[in-house]
């Protein structure tokens, strides 16, 4: 389901390990076995998120986010 936004830019909620949650911005690389490859631009770096912890998700109008 995710994998539908590969090559898009997209706000999501994530809960990390610890039960926490967050909002962030991230451009879809790839998903792969239960794993979505991102650059979050929350951190300015790349990161492996787990499909199963992004609690919600909704696609950025192109040009919306620089």
């Amino acid at each position: 389901m995710f994998s539908k936004y590969v090559g898009s830019t997209v706000e999501i909620i994530y809960m990390d390990q610890s039960g926490n949650f967050s909002k962030r911005i991230v451009e879809v690389r790839s998903v792969n076995n239960g794993r979505a490859h991102v650059y979050c631009h929350k951190a300015s770096a790349p990161r492996i998120l787990i499909v199963g912890n992004i609690m919600a998700v909704e696609r950025i109008r192109e040009g919306a986010y620089a």
